[in-house]
């Protein structure tokens, strides 16, 4: 390794040897002036430039001296094609190769961080172990809502359909045992709800005239803002522990969207705003709201 105090000397050395040269260029391209005296002009500024060559000699010296005291790297710094990058006269590009350098340095460290870190986490592994008190007190498996029995599935389509009579719900199973279902909402929308299991997994809210295809949005505006809204519905009433009232929750929500069209909104009392109905319902008092206003 680079002793840090050697490396730092020599680039200090280099910064006078290069300011120093850059006094001698200077020097001589001003030439003679009014400071040397007439009689003794080249004299005396033969005598400075001398003077001049002289430190920019010593200061030579100095820099090999100062090179010479560093430890040469183990190999060669093999960085392809990007040392041409050093090379580049235009003033936007010059900063690539400092900006790639100091990546690689990063890099680096991370490399050798991580390693280190690799070592401390193998040589202290923490594996889960889960105590037992008791015979009665043994864990409970946690079923998955993804893997029910088919019967489950049906009850709980069936439950929903008996509790919203003014909704029209359609089952159909193209990848059995779980369910896509329609739910119409008298004139004002329809809604295609795929289920996994017990969990809502996906909601597609349409027109009436529209397909029922799930993957494609709606051509209106309207009804893709209700279908972003049901979105974040879903999400919101997500149970694990509790998946048919996490559903029958997300029913209740999304059946106040019957009143879309006719109900005006509870902040600015306006039936429209900005040519949209109130496409958002509070999650607790089913209120309308328009975008804006929630």
């Amino acid at each position: 390794m680079v002793d840090v105090e050697q490396l730092h000397t020599a680039l200090n050395s280099i910064k006078v040897l290069r300011s120093n040269v850059g006094i001698v260029f200077t020097s001589v391209s001003n030439g003679l002036n009014a400071e040397h005296e007439e009689e003794v002009k080249e004299n005396k500024y033969i005598q400075e430039l001398q003077e001049l060559l002289s430190t920019v000699n010593k200061n030579l010296r100095e820099v090999e001296t100062a090179v010479s005291n560093l430890t040469p790297p183990p190999g060669p710094f093999n960085l392809g094609n990007s040392t041409f990058l050093s090379q580049e006269t235009t003033q936007e590009r010059q900063a690539l190769y400092g900006q790639l350098v100091n990546s690689y340095k990063w890099t680096d460290k991370i490399r050798d961080y991580s390693g280190l870190a690799g070592n401390i986490l193998s040589a202290n592994s923490v594996s889960k172990t889960y105590k037992t008190f008791g015979a009665t007190k043994r864990r409970k498996t946690q079923t998955s809502n993804h893997n029910v029995a088919p019967e489950v599935i049906e009850n709980l389509v069936t439950g929903i359909d008996r509790l919203f009579p003014d909704v029209t719900i359609t089952a159909t199973r193209p990848f059995s045992p779980n369910p896509v279902i329609q739910a119409s909402l008298g004139r004002t929308l329809k809604a295609v709800i795929a289920f996994k299991g017990l969990m809502i997994e996906w909601v597609i809210v349409k027109a009436h005239s529209e397909s029922n295809d799930l993957w494609t949005e709606s051509r209106y505006k309207v009804f893709r803002k209700v279908t972003e809204n049901c979105h974040a519905a879903m999400c919101h009433f997500h149970s694990p522990t509790m998946p048919d009232l996490a559903v029958r929750s997300f029913m209740h929500w999304f059946h106040s969207y019957i009143s879309l069209f006719n109900a005006p909104c509870k902040r600015c009392g306006n039936y429209l705003h900005s040519a949209l109905p109130p496409t958002w319902r509070d999650m607790r008092s089913l209120e309308p709201y328009h975008e804006e206003c929630k």
